[in-house]
């Protein structure tokens, strides 16, 4: 959250970026209220003050007069209790509305970040490899997974509604290698692995910036202040709530977990298949580091180019996007999306995104290092999807297949998937 002093300073940045990041936020609103809670409170101090300076005259009058002490003074008293109690409740109101409003403020974005809208409007970094030229009718994921006996779709559907699928056989075992081949390569780069709660407080989402705003895209536990993650993003950056962290080293945290999404709002978007479903598996990456731009920026260079490096290994084409302005969350300074070639879509389709929050998520979580001068400052954060599955089966079988229906096994996968090159729809395990 950032603090009201540079919102003031900054209120016509702020209300543009909100604007940019289609947040409903009124700023002069907002000064407004800061502006109600801050002269409530010091009238609250100064009739408490003189409350306290009249309460030990009574007291005394009270011990040398006994009951027929100055009647006026006590009824002064009394008033000042009422006024106070009316104060108070302003003061509670206010701090409500000032604290809602704060809740909404979104983060500044980098001077890089391209203006824009929608996803239409992201730029292209780079592009690395070539869309594959099929000399064949290619199938699509699902068509090749209900081949190879992979996808269950349909079973999916039946259990537990629309946007819910089984894996089966080498489904799973391709769903699990990549997630193990991520988290081979994160533990190689000096990252700490978590296994982390997936059920988590309200706070822990309001905290890391995913609340109040993505309220609607949150499972919640029936009667229980409980969430379902979205993403371990949440309990990576909890997992140093309200402390103190030495970032002398950048701390670099990993986990592999389960994320649900209850996509309100996504109706009639990718229902065909794999990408966008309610129940999915991430590796994910944040770092926790000082204050320092410059290193935020080499840092998620680095976390970034980890996504790539496993792509690679995966022998995908994909390309690296610049997210503009209006495809940002609101916690987000600077963000990459990571895009892979999807045969079936004709196109390249979002599996990889990487975030810089500077403070953001910090000062809501009140994590802090202490600087060369031992002055407490807050931490920065990033993040960023290692990978995701179901969703990386998509390129990973469409872009692999053959003309008779097998899938080649990319060679980093192999040594996860029992030494097997090759899915043919033969294949008993298949």
């Amino acid at each position: 959250m950032l603090d009201g002093k540079w919102i003031r300073e900054h209120q016509e940045q702020v209300q543009q970026v909100a604007e940019d990041k289609g947040i409903e936020l009124s700023v002069p609103e907002l000064l407004h209220w800061d502006d109600q809670r801050r002269a409530l409170l010091q009238e609250v101090e100064r009739i408490r003050q003189e409350r306290n300076r009249l309460t030990p005259q009574i007291e005394v009058q009270i011990r040398e007069q006994g009951p027929d002490a100055d009647a006026a003074l006590k009824e002064e008293v009394k008033q000042l209790n009422r006024r106070l109690s009316g104060l108070e409740k302003e003061l509670e109101e206010a701090g409500r509305e000032y604290r809602r409003l704060m809740l909404l403020v979104p983060s500044p974005v980098s001077p890089d970040t391209p203006k824009g809208l929608s996803d239409l409007d992201n730029v292209v970094v780079k592009q690395i490899g070539e869309p594959p030229a099929f000399g064949f009718a290619p199938r699509d994921h699902v068509a090749l997974g209900e081949q190879h006996r992979m996808i269950d779709i349909p079973r999916g559907v039946k259990t537990a509604g629309a946007r819910n699928y089984y894996l089966s056989g080498t489904g799973v075992l391709l769903h699990r290698a990549v997630q193990q081949l991520a988290v081979d390569l994160l533990a190689a780069k000096g990252f700490t692995l978590l296994e982390v709660p997936l059920m988590v407080r309200s706070e822990a989402l309001v905290n890391t910036g995913f609340f109040p705003l993505g309220v609607d895209q949150t499972y919640r536990m029936a009667e229980d202040d409980r969430w379902l993650v979205g993403t371990a993003e949440v309990p990576l950056v909890s997992y140093y709530d309200h402390e103190i962290v030495d970032v002398t080293h950048p701390v670099r945290l990993a986990a592999a977990s389960l994320c649900f999404r209850s996509e309100v709002g996504s109706a009639g978007r990718d229902v065909h298949g794999l990408y966008r479903v309610h129940q999915f598996s991430k590796v994910e990456q944040v770092v926790l580091c000082e204050n320092n731009p410059e290193l935020s920026e080499q840092l998620f260079q680095e976390i970034t180019q980890n996504a790539e490096e496993l792509l690679q290994l995966l022998e995908l084409p994909y390309r690296v996007m610049a997210v503009c302005t209006g495809d940002m969350s609101q916690k987000t300074y600077k963000q990459y999306d990571i895009e892979t070639w999807m045969p079936s879509r004709g196109a390249y389709g979002e599996t990889h995104s990487s975030s810089q929050l500077l403070d953001f998520q910090a000062r809501r979580s009140n994590i802090r290092y202490k600087d060369q001068n031992g002055k407490l400052q807050y931490c920065y954060t990033l993040n960023n999807t290692m990978v995701a599955s179901p969703r990386i089966l998509i390129p990973l079988l469409e872009n692999h297949q053959e003309e008779d229906g097998s899938i080649r096994i990319p060679h980093a996968l192999r040594k996860y998937m029992n030494g097997l090159e090759r899915l043919t729809s033969l294949n008993p395990e298949g």
